[in-house]
C-alpha cells in the first residue's frame, strides 16, 4: 500500500470537511452550506461511502479528500499531502521532501530578496518615501525595527522595480510568477506594488517568500499581499515565524495576532513569540506549523465580528493540538500594538489573564442576551452547543455542558438530550465514525488504464481533447492528467510533478497494455467512454439524492441526454461488431 493509499484509509472525509463546515445528515450522506462560496441554501454534499464530496452550486465540482484540502487551503498536491499525512499520523518517506522543487524555487527566492533590498534602500534614502517614513514614525516603529524587518517603500512607478531587477539579471517570467510584476491582457508587464509601504514576508528559514503592502492614504483595502506563487501561499504562511520560532520553543507558547504592525511592534517591545495569521482566518496549516514548536497557542485577534467568527472556527483546531487555546482580552477599541506601545507591562498582564477559547466564546455569545427569558436561553444553547459538540475530549465537553446548564438554569439532562440530537450531524472538529464494512476504493484501474494509454503511446495525445479532468475521481490521477496536458513528453511531465505523484506516474508507466497497435485508438476511446459514463451516472445519482436542494435542473436534463447518447453509441458499436463477425 502506498503512503497516499494509507492516508486515505486512515482519514474520513466527513471528519476533514467537518473542520471547515457544519455537516448535517441527508439520508446516507451529509450536506452543508458550501465552504467555497456564499449561499443561503446548502448545495454541498459529502458521500461517506465513496469518501468524496461535490458542490452542486456555483462551484459545480467535487473530488476526494485531497481535492477538498487543496481547494480549501489553496495548496498544491504536495502541500496537501504533508498536511493530511500529519493529520493521519503517517510518516512521509524522505523521497517526498520535494528537494528538487526546492531547487526550482531558488530563482523566485533570489528575485524576492533582491526586491526586498531594493524597497528597503528606497525607504531609507529616497525623498519619495517621506510619506512612508512619516507613517512608520506615527506607528511608533523605531529605526532598528525598520532594519530588523527590512521595511521598504515602492515608488509610484509602473516599471521602476522591473527595470532594476532585469538589469540585475532576473528573468521577466520569473518576476511575473513570483508576483512582483503582473501581466495585463495586452501582455504588458508592470510593477505590482506602487506607492506603498513594503513588508517582506519570510518563511521559517528566513527566505523572502512574498510581500505585504500597506497603502499610505485612506483608500481600501489597506493591505495588498503578493498573489500565490511558487514560494508564497497566504494560508500556509505565518508572518514573523522566522524571528519568533526560537522564542516560541523557549517560552513554550505562541501568540497569534492579526496584522503585520501588531507583530512588528510586539518584537520591538520584546514580545518575541508573536506571529500573524495573515488576516482574521486561521488555517489548519498554520496551526500545524506552530504545533511543531508548541501546543500552547494564545489568540490576540481584533475584537470585531470578523475576529470573533475566526475564533469560533478555530475551536476545531484544539482537537488537532490536543490542547486548549486561549484568548487575550484587550480593552475595547484597543489593538495589540497600541497596548504594547503604551505599556508593555500591561500587555504582559493581559497575556497572564488570558482565558480558554471556549470560555471566551461563552462570554461573547451570551453578551446582550436576557438569560431570564426562554428566547435568551434558547439562543444561548443553540449557539453554544455546536461549540461544545466540537470538543473531542469528554472531560472538557462535560465541563462545558455543566457550565451551559448552570448559565441558562436548565436541567443538565435537558442540555445533554439536546447535544445527543446534534450527534448524528458531524460538526466542526467532531470525529465521525467511519463507515463499517464499506469498500473504500483508493484509485481507479480504469482511470489508470486511460492514463497509461496516453503516456505510453504518444501518438494518442490528440485524444486528450475528449477527456475532462472531472472524469478522474481520484486527485492523484486528475493531477497527473492536468500536468500531462501542459507538457510535451513524459520526461517533462515527471520533472514537473511532486515527488509523491512521480511514484504513481511510475506505476502507470509500468502498467501492462495490449501490444497490438492497430486498435489502440479504439481501446482508448472505449476506456474514455466508460470513464465518462461512470462520471455522468454518479452525477445523475447524486443529483437525485440532492432533490431537496436547489440545483441546476437544466444541467440534470443535460446529463440524462448525454447518458442516453452514450448508451445509443454502445448499441451501434455492438451491432457493427456483430455485423462484421457475420460477414
Amino acid at each position: 500500500m502506498s503512503v497516499i493509499d494509507e492516508i486515505k484509509q486512515k482519514l474520513d472525509i466527513a471528519e476533514v470537511v467537518g473542520q471547515y463546515a457544519t455537516l448535517k445528515k441527508a439520508g446516507r450522506n451529509l450536506t452543508a452550506i458550501c465552504p467555497f462560496h456564499s449561499e443561503k441554501h446548502p448545495s454541498f454534499f459529502v458521500y461517506p461511502e465513496q469518501q468524496s464530496w461535490h458542490c452542486f452550486g456555483a462551484c459545480n465540482t467535487g473530488g476526494d479528500v485531497f481535492a477538498f484540502v487543496m481547494k480549501k487551503e489553496n495548496m498544491d498536491f504536495g502541500e496537501a499531502l504533508k498536511l493530511l499525512a500529519d493529520r493521519a499520523g503517517v510518516t512521509l518517506p524522505a523521497r517526498y521532501d520535494g528537494g528538487g522543487r526546492e531547487e526550482e524555487k531558488k530563482p523566485f527566492f533570489a528575485a524576492n530578496e533582491a526586491a526586498a533590498l531594493y524597497y528597503h534602500n528606497l525607504l531609507l534614502n529616497s525623498p519619495a518615501a517621506a510619506g512612508a517614513k512619516s507613517y512608520v514614525e506615527k506607528r511608533g516603529i523605531n529605526q532598528q525595527t525598520i532594519e530588523d524587518f527590512q521595511l521598504g517603500f515602492s515608488v509610484d512607478s509602473y516599471d521602476a522595480l522591473k527595470l532594476y531587477l532585469l538589469e540585475k539579471g532576473h528573468d521577466e517570467k520569473t518576476l511575473i510568477a513570483a508576483g512582483l510584476l503582473y501581466e495585463d491582457e495586452r501582455h504588458k508587464t508592470s510593477d505590482r506594488f506602487r506607492g506603498k509601504l513594503m513588508i517582506p514576508i519570510r518563511d521559517a528559514k528566513g527566505r523572502v517568500t512574498g510581500f505585504g503592502a500597506r497603502v499610505l492614504d485612506n483608500s481600501e483595502p489597506k493591505y495588498k499581499n503578493s498573489p500565490d506563487s511558487p514560494t508564497f501561499s497566504k494560508s500556509a504562511t505565518l508572518y514573523g515565524i522566522d524571528r519568533a520560532a526560537a522564542a516560541i520553543r523557549k517560552l513554550d507558547f505562541a501568540i497569534i495576532m492579526e496584522g503585520y504592525m501588531d507583530v512588528i511592534m510586539a518584537h520591538q517591545c520584546g514580545v518575541t513569540n508573536a506571529v500573524a495569521c495573515m488576516g482574521t482566518a486561521i488555517t489548519e496549516t498554520q496551526v500545524n506549523i506552530l504545533k511543531r514548536l508548541s501546543k500552547n497557542l494564545l489568540l490576540s485577534l481584533d475584537a470585531d465580528a470578523a475576529g470573533e467568527e475566526a475564533m469560533l472556527r478555530t475551536v476545531a483546531y484544539e482537537n488537532i493540538l490536543n490542547a486548549e487555546m486561549r484568548v487575550i482580552r484587550l480593552p475595547q477599541g484597543k489593538d495589540p500594538d497600541e497596548v504594547m506601545l503604551e505599556d508593555v507591562t500591561k500587555w504582559n498582564g493581559f497575556v497572564k489573564d488570558s482565558i480558554p477559547l471556549v470560555d471566551f466564546l461563552f462570554e461573547k455569545t451570551t453578551a446582550g442576551l436576557d438569560l431570564a427569558t426562554a428566547r435568551g436561553k434558547t439562543t444561548a444553547v443553540d449557539n453554544l452547543l455546536s461549540v461544545i459538540a466540537a470538543i473531542n475530549d469528554p472531560i472538557r465537553q462535560a465541563h462545558y455542558l455543566q457550565k451551559l446548564a448552570a448559565l441558562v438554569n436548565v436541567d443538565m439532562n435537558t442540555i445533554q438530550a439536546s447535544l445527543v440530537r446534534l450527534k448524528p450531524s458531524p460538526v466542526r472538529g467532531k470525529t465521525v465514525s467511519k463507515p463499517v464494512n464499506v469498500p473504500r476504493p483508493i484509485t481507479s484501474s480504469r482511470e489508470e488504464y486511460c492514463l497509461a494509454f496516453l503516456l505510453q503511446y504518444p501518438q494518442l495525445r490528440e485524444f486528450q481533447a475528449n477527456i475532462s479532468p472531472d472524469y478522474f475521481s481520484h486527485t492523484i490521477n486528475r493531477e497527473i492528467f492536468l500536468a500531462y496536458q501542459s507538457v510535451k513528453d513524459v520526461q517533462e511531465l515527471k520533472n514537473s510533478l511532486d515527488p509523491a505523484l512521480q511514484e504513481h506516474l511510475d506505476v502507470i508507466m509500468n502498467k501492462e497494455l495490449p501490444t497490438a497497435r492497430n486498435n489502440l485508438d479504439s481501446r482508448l476511446n472505449d476506456c474514455v467512454m466508460e470513464l465518462r459514463k461512470t462520471y455522468l451516472r454518479n452525477m445523475a445519482a447524486r443529483r437525485a439524492e440532492a432533490a431537496d436542494v436547489e440545483v441546476d435542473l437544466e444541467e440534470g436534463v443535460k446529463i440524462g441526454s448525454q447518458l442516453k447518447e452514450l448508451d445509443a453509441d454502445r448499441v451501434k458499436k455492438r451491432q457493427s461488431s456483430y455485423g462484421k463477425l457475420r460477414r
